[in-house]
């Protein structure tokens, strides 16, 4: 294309996609006002002893449940690692498969996301049997397979395990939420703010990808989730377990009374 061809093919194709975006900013603006707007009522304990301990200390009575803090972190990593493979499979599918129209490419990223859903009944299933910290693990485990795959393995196989791994990123997300704010009792409103906010993964982990992929290859991109996922790893196996700084202090108290 000539310059001037391709700036109007640009503008063109930023046209296209202008009206749904506006439409997307006017419902996040109209739900923002809804709640706004609502006074919703809070709801206290008035006088409860733990709602004046966090009143009292605040964000210091908060870091001290240490299993939070490794929650956020992980969900940090999380996030990143499932919004980054999810925006890398069409292009590794062309890589992987040179000469793929981006339009069958596609194809991969809808069985992706199809896997995700279908892995959300499966898992909400498989947790009346298994508790969530082994469940979480296991799925952790088959991301982390899944990876390796990606990094290592040949033909079409990395782009199935990329597909794949929308199924077992499907419950991490919840369950991760849910065992970091296991007996917070009174800051699990705040504590859950923070997890809401450690989304933002998803804006820097991809970014991350991208420059790794362009200083090497689309292939070793993968190792950012792959990284990842060794800390959501840990958080199943080890670092959901509730235990406070203050737990502890009684503990070495105890132990030296003895």
């Amino acid at each position: 294309m000539s310059p001037a061809e391709l700036n109007a093919y640009r503008i063109a194709e930023a046209n296209a996609v202008k009206m749904p975006y506006l439409l997307i900013t006017f419902l996040f603006l109209a739900v923002a006002a809804l709640i706004y707007f609502a006074h919703l009522p809070e709801i206290r304990e008035e006088g409860s002893e733990e709602l004046r301990d966090v009143k009292e200390k605040g964000l210091r009575g908060l870091w001290t449940h240490k299993h939070l803090v490794k929650g956020v972190i992980a969900q940090f990593f999380y996030v990143g690692a499932q919004v980054g493979v999810a925006s890398f499979i069409i292009r590794f599918a062309q890589y992987n498969m040179p000469d793929t129209p981006a339009k069958f490419a596609a194809n991969y990223l809808k069985a992706h996301l199809l896997g995700f859903m279908i892995g959300r009944f499966v898992g909400s299933a498989m947790m009346r049997r298994f508790p969530a910290g082994r469940l979480l693990s296991i799925f952790g485990i088959a991301s982390l397979t899944c990876l390796s795959v990606v990094l290592l393995g040949w033909g079409r196989a990395p782009i199935w395990a990329v597909v794949l791994l929308g199924f077992f990123h499907s419950i991490m997300f919840p369950t991760i939420f849910a065992l970091s704010v296991k007996h917070l009792g009174a800051y699990t409103k705040m504590g859950s703010s923070f997890l809401v906010m450690a989304i933002i993964g998803g804006a820097i982990f991809p970014a991350l990808m991208g420059y790794v992929s362009d200083v090497s290859s689309i292939r070793y991109a993968f190792a950012v989730p792959l990284l990842c996922h060794l800390y959501v790893l840990y958080f199943a196996l080890r670092g959901y377990q509730p235990v406070s700084m203050e737990s502890k202090v009684h503990s070495t108290h105890a132990a030296e009374a003895i």
